[in-house]
């Protein structure tokens, strides 16, 4: 019995994968929900790793929740899944990237730079997040620049 249920767990997270690449985001939502709600996951990171639940498809399913939570403009809910995948499994990038890029969408640069260059200690090739880092640290200095133009 034990595994049906984990080829269980994994047929879920196929399907919610091939959903996901077909830009079906309600049916791959709910697939990745039940998929992070299956019980062979639900214990603490590194408790039960013996057991069914593979940590990077864990925190595959998070990242790309939270990339469906992110194009419906749920940021903050997006984040909850990016860090959420971030701490399933440290040192996965994207998910770091794609919570910077929210940051920095809201304005939160400094907090942007700390996700954009670890990203790029992870992964020193990622071009996205050079190029986020570097667009990032150019907007925070435009920022600062026009805070203190109107101090005078």
């Amino acid at each position: 019995m034990e595994g049906h249920q984990g080829q269980g767990s994994h047929d879920t997270l196929a399907l919610a994968q091939a959903h996901f690449d077909k830009g079906e985001y309600a049916e791959a939502e709910a697939l990745y929900s039940a998929y992070i709600r299956q019980g062979a996951c639900a214990a603490p990171v590194g408790a039960r790793l013996g057991s069914k639940c593979i940590p990077e498809d864990l925190a595959t399913a998070y990242n790309n929740r939270g990339q469906i939570k992110y194009l419906r403009v749920d940021f903050f809910e997006a984040m909850d899944d990016y860090t959420s995948a971030i701490e399933i499994q440290p040192n996965f990038e994207v998910p770091y990237y794609n919570r910077g890029l929210i940051l920095y969408r809201l304005g939160y640069f400094d907090d942007a730079l700390k996700d954009f260059k670890k990203v790029l200690d992870l992964n020193p090739g990622f071009q996205d997040a050079i190029l986020s880092l570097k667009q990032t640290i150019l907007d925070k200095e435009e920022k600062q620049r026009r805070n203190t133009e109107k101090n005078y």
